[in-house]
């Protein structure tokens, strides 16, 4: 198998951790080969479909227990919760490869390099929670992400606003108080694989930005206009703040685009 979508399928529609992470990273590595073919392939199977494994226990993001994270325990559920998030990370740069045919090449280079960076934050993060007496799977996990997902599945600007230009971009606005809280808790450890996250995060969050606004133009669409429109629709035109506008403007937002956010924060 040396064809991106082939791989994409079998990441999306086969649990096995394991062999996705290797699958990914296969991937990559045809790519940077130059080995890896961009050619569409094989009967779009629906969103529905897609595959996770047996653990965790998926629930909806109200009835996750909270938990304190200057004990062990709580500090387990805080990384449990980093890692799920990095594996669903990794479904979602394989959907929007998978889902979204007749693109640029470079557009599909751009998220395998976002699925395979993901794939190496939940390694990072699995490993660090085992030193906490917790694999991954071993508590439940909330499924927000890929309801979003599942919501998008129609449209790659919808998708494009909501995933990288609004849950990632989340990312941006709260990973620094969380690597301050780790200093507070001297865990170094958790701090180095926060930092490298959160770098490698900004330039996922840039190529959404640039994905979206080349393709709204495309259409023929304003993208900042179209941004806010598919925010509204999605959010009940209440998204979540405050935002880290100096990081957010390196991600690919504008200064226009931030000061709507901060209007529709406090109205």
């Amino acid at each position: 198998m040396n064809n991106i979508f082939g791989f994409a399928e079998g990441c999306l529609f086969r649990g096995d951790i394991e062999q996705k992470l290797a699958l990914t990273h296969q991937a990559w590595s045809f790519m940077d080969a130059g080995c890896l073919s961009f050619h569409s392939i094989g009967e779009l199977l629906p969103i529905t479909d897609t595959v996770f494994p047996d653990k965790p226990l998926l629930l909806m993001p109200r009835d996750m227990p909270r938990r304190r994270m200057d004990t062990v325990e709580g500090k387990a559920a805080f990384f449990h919760a980093l890692a799920h998030i990095e594996f669903m990370a990794i479904y979602l740069a394989w959907d929007i490869v998978y889902r979204f045919r007749g693109l640029p090449e470079d557009f599909y280079r751009d998220w395998l390099i976002v699925a395979d960076e993901e794939a190496t934050h939940f390694a990072m993060i699995r490993e660090h929670l085992l030193t906490l007496g917790a694999d991954y799977g071993d508590l439940p996990a909330h499924r927000g992400l890929w309801i979003h997902a599942e919501d998008t599945a129609h449209d790659i600007l919808a998708r494009l606003a909501v995933v990288p230009r609004c849950m990632e971009a989340r990312g941006l606005d709260v990973t620094p108080a969380m690597i301050d809280k780790l200093r507070v808790l001297d865990d170094q450890a958790g701090v180095a694989i926060l930092t490298r996250i959160y770098e490698d995060e900004v330039g996922h969050v840039e190529r959404g930005s640039y994905w979206f606004n080349t393709l709204a133009k495309q259409r023929g669409y304003d993208p900042e206009q179209t941004y806010k429109e598919m925010i509204l629709a999605c959010f009940n035109g209440k998204p979540k703040g405050p935002f880290n506008r100096e990081v957010r403007i390196i991600a690919g937002f504008s200064n226009n685009e931030i000061d709507w956010l901060e209007e529709r924060l406090h109205e």
